[in-house]
């Protein structure tokens, strides 16, 4: 993945889980990363731990719920590395769990906040970016939950599924511009997520055995992947890691 090299990226969600290993697998790749998550603590150590192998990463505190921060995260990424050639948009909430009647209204609007706000927040803000540089890669992190209906995932599932539409919209809006979007469906990964899901007893995805999840850093291999040229057909879809052939096109081990 060489064309990556000195590319400049901005990752949400970035402290942990998804997030932070593609941070990682970016910065191993030569990508300059700008960390973005509300914790500004976890970020900076993992930027350290990156600057100190002798990559170039930086990390901002930034709630997606906020478009001002979500602007202002994309000029500290344009501001620092000179431009924003990658948004990954994979800041995401699942919890709290619950059937729609039991649901918290203030709750469940935060995550449509988070999962659905934030993802357009971020494509408002970098398109004009990417517009002006005549190129950019957006990757959404996406769901098998976009197009499917599970228990006690009312606030998940709608959210993905409006990134879905996004995610089309955006490359039906701008490919001619030279802006790439594709979404990501990775199946389940090993990360705090799934703790949250199997605590709740709720759906046949809570009952999962933990082993059969992917791990973070096979994810992140995916999304680098997905920003180079070699996955542009798969531009205005969600690419899913859930059969076999997705999984080695991506370069995955069996």
């Amino acid at each position: 993945m060489k064309e990556l090299n000195a590319k400049s990226a901005i990752i949400t969600g970035a402290s942990r889980g998804i997030g932070a290993a593609t941070a990682r697998e970016f910065a191993e790749l030569g990508v300059n990363v700008l960390l973005v998550a509300r914790t500004l603590s976890e970020t900076e150590a993992i930027a350290a731990e990156i600057r100190n192998h002798g990559g170039k990463a930086e990390a901002i505190a930034c709630d997606v719920s906020s478009y001002s921060d979500v602007a202002a995260a994309i000029e500290r990424c344009k501001s620092a590395f000179g431009s924003v050639d990658i948004l990954v948009n994979n800041a995401g909430l699942i919890e709290p769990i619950a059937r729609l009647g039991d649901s918290d209204p203030e709750e469940w609007a935060h995550v449509v906040d988070v999962n659905y706000k934030g993802v357009y927040y971020g494509l408002r803000a970098a398109i004009p970016v990417m517009a002006a540089q005549g190129a950019g890669v957006i990757v959404n992190i996406s769901s098998g939950a976009a197009t499917s209906a599970l228990e006690g995932w009312s606030h998940y599932c709608s959210t993905k599924a409006a990134v879905l539409l996004l995610t089309q919209c955006v490359h039906k809006e701008y490919a001619d511009l030279g802006i790439r979007i594709v979404g990501l469906s990775p199946g389940t990964v090993a990360t705090q997520m799934q703790i949250a899901i199997k605590a709740s007893g709720i759906n046949p995805v809570s009952q999962l055995d933990p082993s059969i999840h992917i791990q973070p850093h096979n994810v992140a291999r995916a999304i680098a992947w997905l920003c180079t040229q070699e996955a542009a057909g798969h531009d205005g879809t969600d690419f899913s890691l859930g059969t076999d052939e997705g999984r080695r096109r991506a370069g995955l081990a069996d």
